[in-house]
């Protein structure tokens, strides 16, 4: 995390800080939306999902390309050319930008996770509930083993091949457990793949594993502090998460038709989204509060309105704000790697490759081998489930930058995790498509139209 320089900020003039800072923010958002939907227009045409383009978009102005668009965790100098016209155009000195671009960038980061918010709330209403009750066993079972085969292999296979220390090891192990739902989500969205018995797998399997996650988490951040594990905090928050997925289940039988009563009673332009959207703010507060993440407060939203009447006029309304904001949270994900760590060409990262290449495979089979973890009696896509648990994102950069921040990793281990997040987060969705492109969704495996046209008849 930069230092910020508040003192020389002080001495600047309030009206030129605030115009630099209003240029920073428009030259940020011109840059993620120019350089997202450019490179999406080139993958569609190529036959590959859009957020691999918004990824790319990332890389290339990011950490790993121009420096034009940096999270602070980056470690990185600003674009001088940047700099430069920031400088100019406000009127300031050229080593204050960077400060100033410093202090912006959480708001662009919180418009950002809004995004993910709108995202992961759009895949809630779009999910059957039904369907996704249906498959609650397959769900559980694939989570299970999308946490524990990578988190066994991944540890053991650190600390006996690599001679990696416990503590590291285990850290480097979880950080392999989690899925990025946001990322999944997407993903079989845009091909069409989400009300599939497929699709309800991964996405149930990937709400169970940003669960279990939670508890890693708790587990890894105890022994980081070489606090003693306590058994009760953990069960507190198992159940805190348990009870929380059931009462959202419950409350879409029961809170969607009064819902729908609030709705007709309000005239106002705009009821609908906004109505919507104190559902989301209300659940990702009760979901914090408890312990939770609020990114799973932001599908149960989703899933409680998911039987509503109005279910495809809250969807209208919340896609344009997904379309906006939640390609600047796949950009800022992609600008945080920093694809330098594996130059071949550097002796310093050859150590960091080996240990990396290991932890991709782990990552990739011990996700893909989930496909296989669960008994049906109906026709299954085994390899599409097990890929759409594929790809860390967000997840296993929050992990990454956990052990960065409690000084747990070693430079090599910390390059080889953030590899394994990259490979897993951009080989995920183009095997998905490769996978899907001759099998689009159909009457045996997919929800009947008629059903999923009319979703409170579910209920």
């Amino acid at each position: 995390m930069p230092i910020i320089d508040h003192q020389f900020l002080a001495t600047l003039s309030t009206h030129d800080v605030e115009v630099a800072e209003t240029l920073i923010g428009v030259i940020n958002f011109l840059l993620i939306f120019v350089a997202a939907r450019t490179l999406a227009e080139i993958l569609v045409r190529l036959s590959l999902p859009t957020i691999v383009g918004e990824l790319l978009a990332g890389v290339l102005i990011g950490a790993s390309g121009l420096h034009l668009l940096l999270p602070p965790s980056a470690h990185a100098q600003l674009n001088e050319g940047f700099i430069y016209v920031i400088s100019a155009l406000a009127s300031i000195p050229a080593e204050a930008v960077p400060d100033l671009y410093f202090e912006t960038f959480p708001s662009l980061q919180a418009v950002a996770t809004l995004g993910l918010y709108a995202l992961l709330f759009l895949t809630g209403l779009e999910s059957e509930l039904e369907e996704l009750v249906a498959v609650g066993a397959q769900a559980f079972t694939v989570a299970m083993a999308g946490v524990i085969l990578p988190f066994v292999f991944g540890t053991l296979g650190l600390m006996f091949i690599f001679q990696v220390e416990v503590v590291p090891a285990i850290f480097a192990g979880a950080s392999m457990t989690a899925t990025s739902i946001g990322i999944t989500a997407s993903v079989f969205g845009e091909l069409g793949y989400l009300k599939t018995r497929e699709g309800q797998i991964v996405i149930g399997a990937a709400v169970l594993d940003d669960i279990l996650g939670i508890v890693i988490l708790a587990v890894v951040v105890a022994l980081a502090a070489g606090g003693s594990l306590q058994i009760a905090p953990i069960v507190k928050l198992v159940t805190a998460a348990t009870v929380f997925v059931i009462a959202a289940i419950a409350l879409s039988r029961t809170a969607a038709p009064a819902f729908d009563a609030l709705l007709e009673r309000l005239k106002a332009p705009g009821a609908v989204v906004v109505a919507s959207f104190v559902i989301l703010v209300l659940c990702c507060f009760v979901a914090t509060a408890i312990g939770l993440e609020a990114a799973l407060g932001a599908f149960a939203a989703g899933l409680i309105l998911s039987s509503s009447k109005n279910n495809h006029a809250i969807q209208q309304s919340v896609l344009p704000l997904v379309s906006l904001f939640a390609t600047i949270f796949f950009v800022l994900v992609g600008a945080g790697m920093d694809l330098s760590v594996i130059n071949p060409l550097d002796p310093s990262s050859r150590s960091a490759l080996i240990v990396a290449g290991f932890l991709l495979v782990v990552a990739i089979l011990g996700k893909i081998a989930t496909g296989w973890s669960f008994m049906s009696n109906k026709p299954t896509n085994r390899l599409v489930v097990g890929l759409g648990m594929m790809p860390r994102g967000e997840v296993g950069l929050i992990f990454l930058g956990l052990g960065t921040s409690a000084g747990l990793l070693t430079p090599s281990l910390e390059a080889a995790i953030l590899l394994m997040v990259i490979g897993t987060t951009f080989l995920a969705p183009i095997l998905l498509r490769l996978v899907l492109k001759d099998k689009p969704p159909g009457s045996d495996n997919s929800i009947p139209d008629e059903v999923a046209a009319n979703p409170v008849g579910l209920v």
